[in-house]
């Protein structure tokens, strides 16, 4: 078990988030190797159409848009400063490898971004196959 937990600040960003997705970031908290914070989870319409405007998402059919997905950063004094580094990478991989692990603790399908599109290394989703958008 690691010596992490959610901060305040992620908690409430989990707020109107599915919750089964909720208790896999909860679970995946508990037994990662690498500290991580909830950036995003459920997202505006507006929000997701600035954005896509921005080319920060390719795409209006967001599943952030119905609470089913989140967006995770790996924690570290100081920061990465370059996402795509090859340090970054291995930190998102640990997180991934947590969340999955907690997914299947918990039964829960999920996605990795960055194993759908081999880009979108924060994003996780519910599987759109077991829980479709509302």
């Amino acid at each position: 078990m690691s010596a992490y937990y959610l901060s305040a600040r992620s908690l409430s960003r989990l707020e109107g988030v599915h919750p089964a997705l909720v208790a896999v970031v909860k679970y995946a908290i508990l037994i990662t190797p690498q500290d991580f914070s909830v950036v995003e989870g459920l997202r505006t319409t507006a929000k997701q159409r600035e954005y896509y405007q921005k080319g920060l998402s390719r795409t209006m059919n967001s599943r952030h848009l119905t609470g089913h997905a989140v967006d995770l950063l790996p924690y570290r004094p100081g920061g990465y400063g370059d996402l795509d580094s090859p340090e970054a990478l291995a930190a998102f991989r640990r997180i991934a490898k947590a969340m999955k692990q907690a997914a299947a603790r918990v039964r829960v399908p999920i996605e990795w971004g960055y194993d759908l599109w081999k880009w979108d290394m924060p994003h996780f989703q519910l599987s759109a196959k077991k829980y479709p958008a509302a």
